[in-house]
Order: C-alpha cells, then sequence, then structure tokens
C-alpha cells in the first residue's frame, strides 16, 4: 500500500566525501531504487556498477498511498495502547471513540505519568504508545520506565523534535512516525513562495491598494534551480512540483546510498556539498528535519556563499537556520528573501525584525495545517499499522533513531 519505498543503506557519519550523481530516471514510478551508475567527485566521473544488498522499507504517502482494504494473516498480538495525548484533542476522536481494529484497545488518554499510575492500567502491561502531545518528551520516558513492557511509539507528527531524548533514542523500542501525511501541502507552499518573490507579489498588493496600474518585469520560474536541503519525503514532493514549473533540482541529504535514482532530482550532494549547492540555487528549501547535527546547519557563513539573488524557504524546523544570521543577511540585501513557515522561537516575538523585513513571507508554522491532516495521521496509525502490529507485519514508516527521523 505504500507510495513508494526507499532503499536505505547504513548511515553514514556527516563527514562524507562530496558528490553529486548524475540523474537518471527511476524504472518504476512507484518504487524509487537507489541506482548510482556514476558519482561525480571533483572533476572526474568514476564508474560505480557494484552490487549491493539494501534493506527496503515501506513509507506512507498521502498523495498517492492507497489505504489498505483488508489485511490478511492471524492475529498473533495484541495492542494495548497508552494515549499520550490531550483528551479533548478532537483529532484523536477515532482513537478515542472507536471502533479500534480486532486485537487493539485503549488503556488510558493522559498528558503526565500521573494519568497512567493506576493499578488497573498496570496490570494489563501496555505495550504501544500513541503520542500527539506538544509537552511529550519528559512523560513519554517516564512511561517507558514506568512500563518495560512497551514495544512500540507511534507519533502523530512527522518531527520528532517534541519527543527527542536520549532517554527514547537508547531503549529498545519501536519508533514510527507521520512521515508522508503533511508533505503534498507543504510543497504547494514551497511554490506558493517561489511565485511570491518571483511576481512580486507585494509589489503587486501595494500597487492595487495604491490604486496603481503600473507595469513591471516579472522573473520566470521555469529554468531556475531549486536546491531542497533534506531531500526526505517534503522535500521530494517539493521537487516534484518544482519539476512540473521546469526547474532543476539539486537534493542533499545526509548520506547518500551506495545507489541512488529519483526522477526529480538532477543531482544529489551529501552534507560536504552544502555550500556548493547554496551556490547554484536560486531558491533553497530547507527541509530536513532538527537533529544536532542539523542544528544551526545554515549558518552565517553558509549565508555568505548564496546568491544575492536566492530566496530561502524553510519548511523543516526553525533552529536549522541561525535566525540572527538570516536577519542580517535579508535586512543587508545579501539575499533576496525568505519565506518562513518555521521559526526558532514560536509563537514569533512581536518584537523580531522579521516581521518588520519587507522581504520576508511569513507564516505561523501553518502550512501544513489542513482542516483534516492531525485527524487523518491519528487514522492512518489506526487504519495502517495498528493491524500490521497486531499481525507481526511490518510497520510503515519506522524512525532510525540513531539519525534522529
Amino acid at each position: 500500500p505504500a507510495y513508494y519505498s526507499f532503499a536505505i543503506a547504513s548511515l553514514a557519519p556527516l563527514g562524507l566525501r562530496s558528490a553529486a550523481t548524475a540523474f537518471r530516471p527511476s524504472a518504476s514510478p512507484r518504487f524509487s531504487a537507489y541506482i548510482r551508475p556514476s558519482v561525480c567527485v571533483g572533476s572526474s566521473l568514476i564508474s560505480n556498477n557494484s552490487p549491493t544488498s539494501l534493506r527496503m522499507m515501506s513509507y506512507w504517502n498521502r498523495e498517492t498511498s492507497q489505504p489498505t482494504s483488508g489485511f490478511e494473516g492471524a492475529i498473533t498480538n495484541e495492542a494495548r495502547i497508552l494515549a499520550l495525548c490531550d483528551p479533548s484533542d478532537a483529532y484523536n476522536k477515532p482513537l478515542y471513540d472507536g471502533p479500534l481494529p480486532e486485537g487493539c484497545k485503549l488503556l488510558a488518554v493522559g498528558s503526565t505519568l500521573t494519568d497512567f499510575d493506576q493499578d488497573s492500567i498496570i496490570d494489563q502491561d501496555p505495550n504501544v504508545i500513541f503520542v500527539s502531545h506538544p509537552n511529550a518528551r519528559g512523560p513519554l520516558v517516564e512511561l517507558l520506565y514506568k512500563f518495560p513492557s512497551v514495544e512500540w511509539i507511534h507519533t502523530r507528527s512527522a518531527g520528532l523534535d517534541f519527543i527527542a531524548s536520549d532517554g527514547l533514542f537508547s531503549s529498545p523500542v519501536q519508533l514510527t512516525n507521520a512521515k508522508g501525511m503533511f508533505s503534498s501541502t507543504l510543497a504547494e507552499y514551497c511554490m506558493m513562495a517561489c511565485a511570491y518573490f518571483a511576481k512580486d507579489l507585494p509589489r503587486l498588493m501595494r500597487q492595487k491598494n495604491d490604486v496603481n496600474w503600473e507595469q513591471y518585469p516579472v522573473l520566470e520560474i521555469r529554468g531556475s534551480t531549486l536546491g531542497v536541503i533534506g531531500f526526505g519525503d517534503i522535500g521530494r514532493a517539493s521537487a516534484k512540483l518544482a519539476k512540473a514549473y521546469g526547474m532543476k533540482v539539486l537534493g542533499l541529504k545526509r548520506s547518500i546510498p551506495e545507489s541512488f535514482s529519483d526522477p526529480y532530482c538532477d543531482e544529489i550532494y551529501d552534507m560536504n556539498g552544502l555550500v556548493e549547492l547554496c551556490k547554484s540555487s536560486d531558491y533553497i528549501l530547507v527541509s530536513t528535519p532538527l537533529t544536532e547535527q542539523t542544528r544551526g546547519l545554515i549558518s552565517k557563513e553558509v549565508l555568505k556563499h548564496c546568491k544575492k539573488t536566492a530566496v530561502i524557504i524553510n519548511v523543516g524546523r526553525g533552529p536549522i537556520i541561525d535566525e540572527e544570521a538570516l536577519i542580517e543577511a535579508l535586512a543587508n540585501g545579501d539575499i533576496k528573501g525568505a519565506g518562513l513557515d518555521v521559526m526558532t522561537v514560536e509563537p514569533l516575538p512581536k518584537d523580531s525584525q522579521l516581521w518588520k523585513l519587507d522581504n520576508v513571507l511569513l507564516s505561523p508554522h501553518n502550512m501544513d495545517m489542513t482542516t483534516t491532516f492531525m485527524q487523518e495521521s491519528t487514522e492512518f496509525f489506526i487504519n495502517e499499522n495498528l493491524p500490521r502490529f497486531v499481525r507481526g507485519i511490518d510497520l510503515l514508516n519506522p524512525v532510525d533513531k540513531s539519525a534522529g527521523y
């Protein structure tokens, strides 16, 4: 049922040699098998056709995945669920009110350890935790210590920064997330931000307000280059739309699998190619997860290598960009503009200079906030992963806890 699978090699440390891979269309539109016939290192083209054993992992995609109509196989396990959530969260009503799949039952809903510290719950050995509460980091670790019977944690969001901790990442518990649930609408925002600056939408609005009919030249998006920092699900969805606009796409990943091929990516770089990607891009999309390795990734030094005509678009997390350095670059005209759906501090403080800069498009971290987005994410947990868990089938959207995403 998953839209595509990525073949993921071992996630090597960040310090890999810079590499750009020549584009080659995928053999299948549904599954992207990473096939890298050649790697460009410096100015040399090196053939690399050696076979590699890769582990296939399946990920959900809201745009194209088809819901599973029925699951085969006997139920071999029971799902006894704790919901680390706000009991009044309406998006979780399908979980709270049911019905749940066969073999599944909700034991309790709460936001602190105290809410679950009852003999009637303890005696049932909970083995699944569903997480959606924004302040879940501490209580989640406490629940893991309290209930060693827990086998699996699922978070309703794609980002893990709100639950990330050494206690979680060092545990043997399997972790899954909502990867693929929010990608399509964020991709639409990416293209909207490109058009906002290419067509100078602020000027259009000013002229309308001033009743001023004055023609002016606009930029064409076609033929420009989109650099995607974090070529994962959101980055790939954005690249797909960018290709429809006629853009060239450069991707950047923490590590490049032994073979790589994607119809929406012309060149792929590892982390050492960050500066080269920024130098070459007209629009730079930041869609990487927030981890200790990506915090401050877009630094003052990196910003110095961007084109003066570059636009930075951030849909990842605010702290990935050095916000003060970004404000300085925007105020000085070192880059053209920025489209920001995420900030370092949210809500954005009223005294932030970002509010006052004319070359900044701001949104209150809501560009994935459709009217049904969170309920659909809860329903994904219920309808897709719970039936897999009770049958011992591999879960969708596995998280590599060592990498933090």
